[in-house]
């Protein structure tokens, strides 16, 4: 969105565009620190901001894991500048320990401790800091998009849009009122999509479809709500979906996944071509994406590829987005010695579906090494694809693959707090241990309470 402001319709507030909120957005720093209990120690730290004119925009604190008696502090703050942000960090030393800068991008002059770690979601409420920092937004079609110029087609996109722009974690989803047209485009994409579905789509897919059709209302003549689809997922494998105004950049949409939350759109393709759409719409997201997500086995190795972004350089997001391009979208995997469509991109397209699995393309075994560096088309068929053996096995190769991601610490998903902890001491390890420990005791008091086999 290139305009400077937008209008929302009916009152007369604005919302920033996105090139505003990419300005602001890669100004921000988040400053980590740990201070002890001592009286005056944090105002002490804090100080040392406003000497240096940085405007702080939120300061969260908690007990440290670190270390016992102190607290961490994440300060975000608007900061452009390399050497005001090394003076500000090299001060707090005086007062704090555990001192480090997480920034949406490498400074333009970059701390040479290496201390600068591109900025990444702690908490799942942290993901509403980036969910409108979209690449395009609403009513802004290109000019070669079959609604382009239906004026009708364009506001109810804007109305999709605005529902997830104004949407935070924690709230419901907003139901949707879809229209005649839209149930239509809808229903041709359904029947042609679940007559192929048993030849073509893996076994995953297969199964969890009637559970979709009796719990979420897939039906031919209904479109399912994402509020009734999250609640779904969430009971199957803690996955979610949130409301999205637009495309995210890779590295904001693959942290999403790192805590099992799925960034899905909710309005439909152009009624005049429905059986083909040149973003993502609703029919690829609940028919291609939403099935597998419910699978334990594809939920994990959908994670996986999220947490391995997590502070990661640019140039291996790009290789992570082209992972996730030919596995999550365009993936085929091996099953009773058939080869079946478990990519969204395939199992939400009528035509490639079917020519995914002629003698067309070509198919190439699952290397991440190899995937990571195939260029691909964005506007016709595939012409090669990758086949995972299963999905058990593609995890396994992405996690020798992230090992190879140059970060100077590892990260773990906390599902009962929802956040991400930074696996950076001792401390944490030891306690990590003794929790595996304690799951280790449980599996082998079930192994022995399990009946002896007369064989």
């Amino acid at each position: 969105m290139d305009a400077a402001l937008k209008k929302n319709s009916g009152g007369n507030s604005y919302q920033k565009s996105s090139k505003e909120i990419e300005v602001q957005w890669c100004n921000t720093r988040s400053v980590l620190f740990s201070v002890n209990e001592t009286i005056g120690t944090l105002a002490k730290a804090l100080k040392i901001f406003e000497i240096e004119n940085i405007n702080l925009t939120h300061i969260e604190s908690r007990p440290s894991k670190k270390q016992a008696g102190y607290y961490d502090f994440y300060v975000d703050c608007e900061c452009s500048n390399a050497e005001t942000l090394q003076r500000v960090t090299s001060r707090l030393q005086d007062y704090a320990v555990n001192v480090g800068v997480l920034s949406t991008q490498p400074l333009k002059d970059d701390i040479g401790d290496g201390s600068s770690v591109p900025w990444f979601p702690r908490k799942i409420s942290d993901l509403d800091k980036f969910a409108n920092r979209i690449l395009s937004y609403g009513a802004e079609l290109d000019a070669d998009h079959p609604g382009f110029k239906d004026a009708e087609y364009r506001a109810r996109r804007k109305e999709f849009a605005d529902i997830a722009f104004n949407y935070k974690h924690g709230q419901p989803i907003p139901r949707i009122k879809y229209t005649e047209n839209e149930i239509k485009t809808w229903s041709t994409i359904y029947g042609k999509l679940t007559k192929l579905y048993p030849s073509h789509a893996c076994a995953e897919h297969c199964h969890v479809f009637p559970l979709l059709i009796d719990n979420c209302g897939y039906r031919e003549d209904n479109i399912p709500q994402l509020e009734d689809i999250s609640k779904f997922l969430k009971d199957c494998t803690g996955f979610q979906v949130r409301p999205v105004a637009g495309l995210l950049t890779s590295r904001d949409f693959l942290a999403g996944l790192a805590f099992r939350v799925f960034h899905c759109t909710q309005y439909i393709r152009h009624p005049t071509m429905p059986l083909y759409t040149p973003e993502p719409d609703l029919c690829h997201e609940v028919l291609g994406h939403v099935p597998l997500f419910a699978d334990r086995n594809f939920a994990q190795f959908s994670q996986e590829i999220g947490l391995a972004s997590l502070g990661a350089p640019d140039e291996y997001i790009d290789k992570l987005a082209t992972l996730y391009w030919f596995t999550v979208e365009f993936g085929l995997c091996r099953q009773n010695g058939e080869v079946r469509a478990y990519g969204a991109g395939l199992l939400s397209s009528f035509g490639e579906l079917e020519y995914c699995l002629s003698e067309k393309p070509q198919i190439l075994q699952f290397d991440p090494d190899c995937v990571c560096s195939t260029k691909y088309p964005i506007t016709s068929y595939q012409p090669t694809y990758f086949l995972a053996e299963s999905f058990e096995d593609a995890k396994k190769k992405l996690i020798a693959f992230a090992r190879k991601i140059p970060r100077n610490f590892n990260v773990r998903y906390d599902p009962y707090t929802q956040s991400i902890e930074v696996m950076d001491n001792k401390e944490q390890m030891l306690h990590l241990v003794a929790e595996v420990q304690e799951e280790m005791e449980i599996l082998l008091t079930s192994l022995r309470q399990l009946p002896i086999s007369s064989s």
